[in-house]
């Protein structure tokens, strides 16, 4: 955090409540993590301010939005430059599909979490956003068959 302040116990709870559930008044996340009010809302301010805590979301499920399939797709470039990568992560922040983006080490450049309506979907999105990009020289694709484990909770 900033400067020498380090991350407490009680800012641990603090972090790990909120990771739970964001919408907890200060009054509740108090009572919770065994401090007064004001004493968590200057913690929360100033985790915030140090970057520890970031946006505020609700998650919402895929399912019930006509999302259900996930797909990871590994993504190898044809060209290794700044400026392709460049381009091709532009790409990425542009399509809403592309609810994950990660840059990997190893033989795949790049692997992406894709959230489509059903395969023919994925298909058209593919073929003509990732595999027509400029910078794409090939892509392989997973298919989720079920979700095992999800969750945002980083643990502390």
């Amino acid at each position: 955090m900033e400067g020498d302040r380090h991350i407490d116990a009680v800012d641990r709870r603090i972090v790990r409540e909120l990771q739970r559930d964001a919408s907890l008044s200060h009054a509740a996340l108090a009572e919770k993590v065994g401090a007064s009010a004001a004493s968590v809302w200057r913690r929360v301010r100033a985790l915030e301010k140090a970057g520890v805590l970031r946006g505020i979301v609700r998650l919402a499920d895929p399912e019930a939005l006509g999302r259900p399939v996930n797909v990871l797709c590994h993504v190898r470039m044809t060209h290794q430059t700044t400026d392709a990568r460049t381009e091709f992560e532009a790409f990425i922040q542009s399509r809403e599909e592309i609810v994950e983006c990660y840059a990997m080490s190893g033989e795949w450049d790049y692997l992406l979490r894709i959230s489509v309506r059903d395969v023919a979907d994925y298909d058209r999105f593919v073929m003509r956003g990732v595999l027509a990009h400029p910078s794409v020289a090939n892509a392989a694709s997973h298919f989720a068959l079920r979700q095992v484990k999800y969750t945002t909770e980083i643990p502390v």
